[in-house]
């Protein structure tokens, strides 16, 4: 699997995770004749997953268990593609991750009578927009006639492209993690949509704050860290600095894996960053709140500026001092 599908597979599992955000996203995106047949209840998440593993890099997955108002017993099936470009045997794959589903499931209910419904839903966020028919019987080479005589099934799909963004969802909680899956894979409009996403931002908890802005350093390529900070400090100011400083891992692994080169600059800092605070508490001990702050607004030619300094300092105030 390569580096680049880790952040879509992290981002929409757990996107996912999260019985509301689920809920939401279920009943609003799967066909009005299932959606009002749904308990009240939450979706149960069924943990695993059902795709092959050489896919994985393209797809995830999340099955539920939920309730209808009758009290019988669904499954609701998601799987979400994330490669740029629709894929044209995505019904035969549902096919066999359903039968793994309910085959799990005959090993957990062996005296079955009955097999319970279990209801296919596409989420595709790839920058073409997808045209592939939706029935599984478009893939099957047969005479016409021969048709009420085989197996066949219909999959609901959300294009995340062809939804404007204001109706993405009308929770507004999920329509931040959907607009954020949405641009992820169209470079060209990430700007224009920056006033946009701090809208919609400001509308989130702040731990889904923190996930979401991760997932764009690691996916918005047009996206440099001042773009970056400037969204932090407009929707949250207090956090931007934390949160900076949790997003430099992950983007130092980016600029290795070559997937977002515009922060190369950042990767320098944060290292040279790094390095100067650990010399000068080797030589100073404990470093004040002041000089770290100091530390954490330079730039990367006055943290090379200190580091030299250091080697003939005798106290802090020698290496931050502006008369040299």
């Amino acid at each position: 699997m390569s580096k680049i599908s880790h952040p879509h597979d992290r981002f929409l599992k757990t996107l996912l995770s999260d019985p509301e955000r689920a809920a939401h996203l279920l009943r609003e995106r799967l066909p009005v004749e299932i959606s009002e047949l749904l308990a009240d209840e939450l979706p149960e998440l069924v943990a695993g997953s059902f795709v092959d593993q050489e896919l994985q890099e393209y797809l995830t997955d999340r099955l539920f268990r939920v309730k209808t108002v009758h009290g019988y017993e669904a499954f609701l099936y998601t799987l979400i593609d994330h490669k740029s470009y629709p894929d044209r045997f995505v019904a035969w794959q549902l096919l066999r991750y359903m039968i793994r589903a309910l085959e799990q499931w005959e090993r957990e209910n062996p005296g079955w009578k009955q097999l319970p419904a279990i209801i296919p839903l596409v989420v595709y966020h790839g920058a073409d927009t997808w045209r592939i028919p939706n029935h599984f019987l478009a893939l099957v080479d047969a005479p016409t006639g021969w048709r009420p005589y085989l197996l066949d099934f219909k999959f609901s799909l959300f294009d995340l492209g062809h939804v404007e963004d204001q109706k993405l969802s009308q929770q507004p909680h999920l329509r931040a993690w959907l607009l954020a899956a949405k641009y992820a894979t169209r470079d060209g409009k990430q700007l224009e949509i920056k006033d946009f996403l701090v809208k919609v931002l400001t509308e989130v908890p702040a731990d889904d704050l923190v996930f979401i802005m991760r997932y764009v350093v690691e996916t918005y390529r047009r996206y440099d860290e001042q773009d970056v900070r400037e969204i932090i400090r407009r929707v949250r100011p207090e956090e931007e600095e934390k949160m900076m400083s949790q997003f430099a891992q992950s983007v130092m692994q980016s600029v290795i894996d070559n997937t977002n080169p515009k922060w190369a600059l950042m990767v320098r800092r944060e290292e040279a960053a790094s390095m100067l605070t650990r010399q000068l508490q080797r030589r100073f001990g404990t470093v004040p709140d002041w000089a770290s702050e100091r530390i954490a607004q330079a730039d990367p030619s006055s943290l090379e500026e200190w580091s030299l300094r250091f080697v003939d300092a005798q106290s802090l105030d020698d290496v931050f001092s502006d008369k040299v």
